[in-house]
């Protein structure tokens, strides 16, 4: 009878130790599309795009500034007279503050992608604000003053990024098209603007990585894929403008 009841108890321990087990690689896989995810978060607001019937398409550009790409990418943007927003990290913008200037200049918009470019998981509050602040104050010293939005990088967020951004009454700005994130069309300047053609709607965010020497292909689509989207019918906006398209 006492094996009896040690079997049962024993049994019960394991079913409920698998149990347990379960509940945390389950609520681990949440977490993590959560992280991930373009479309939602547990605190503020995250935008991917605007719902607008207008053909209207913001172009973003992360990382850098960089050397390697900075003046190409402006220079392709003034010849075709396109605005367009620029998510710059902290560390870059302090070793090339110049290249801030430069993009301010052109009249872009600079938008904040965090100052160390560390995935924003697991990180304290402290952390998040010395993060978003002290890029913040890099990009004034640029001498842009419109709005600066955010995007965190790679897309990662959790709960401290948003609840800090949610704090300050900002949003989360991530991507609807990502035509870097394919290797088969990111090989090749033409795919990659067919790709961002096909893939825009009115109302779309682009997310483009053209910044560093590896990104030749990124430069060169820019601007085959601003002449095929104009051939489509769209106009471009900066992020802040398409958020005001939106909200009209």
């Amino acid at each position: 009878m006492v094996r009896l009841f040690r079997s049962r108890r024993a049994r019960k321990w394991a079913i409920g130790v698998a149990a347990a087990l379960v509940l945390v690689l389950v609520a681990g896989f949440v977490l993590l599309r959560v992280a991930s995810s373009r479309t939602f978060q547990f605190f503020g607001e995250i935008v991917d795009r605007v719902d607008t019937a207008d053909r209207v398409v913001a172009l973003t550009f992360d990382d850098g500034p960089d050397p390697a790409g900075t003046q190409s990418l402006l220079d392709t943007l003034a010849a075709r007279g396109v605005p367009a927003t620029f998510f710059l990290i902290g560390r870059e913008l302090a070793t090339h503050p110049e290249l801030g200037r430069a993009i301010a200049g052109a009249g872009h918009e600079i938008g904040n992608h965090s100052f160390s470019h560390e995935r924003m998981i697991g990180v304290t509050p402290a952390w998040v604000a010395d993060e978003v602040e002290a890029t913040d104050a890099l990009i004034r010293a640029t001498g842009y003053r419109g709005e600066i939005q955010f995007r965190p990088p790679n897309g990662k967020k959790l709960f401290a990024l948003p609840h800090y951004l949610a704090e300050h009454q900002r949003k989360t700005i991530t991507w609807d098209v990502e035509p870097n994130s394919d290797p088969e069309v990111d090989r090749s300047a033409a795919a990659i603007a067919r790709y961002t053609a096909e893939h825009v709607r009115p109302g779309s965010i682009v997310v483009l990585h053209a910044m560093y020497a590896s990104r030749e292909q990124t430069r060169a689509a820019l601007g085959p894929m601003i002449d095929q989207l104009r051939q489509n019918g769209y106009r471009f906006v900066t992020v802040s403008q398409l958020l005001a398209e939106g909200r009209r």
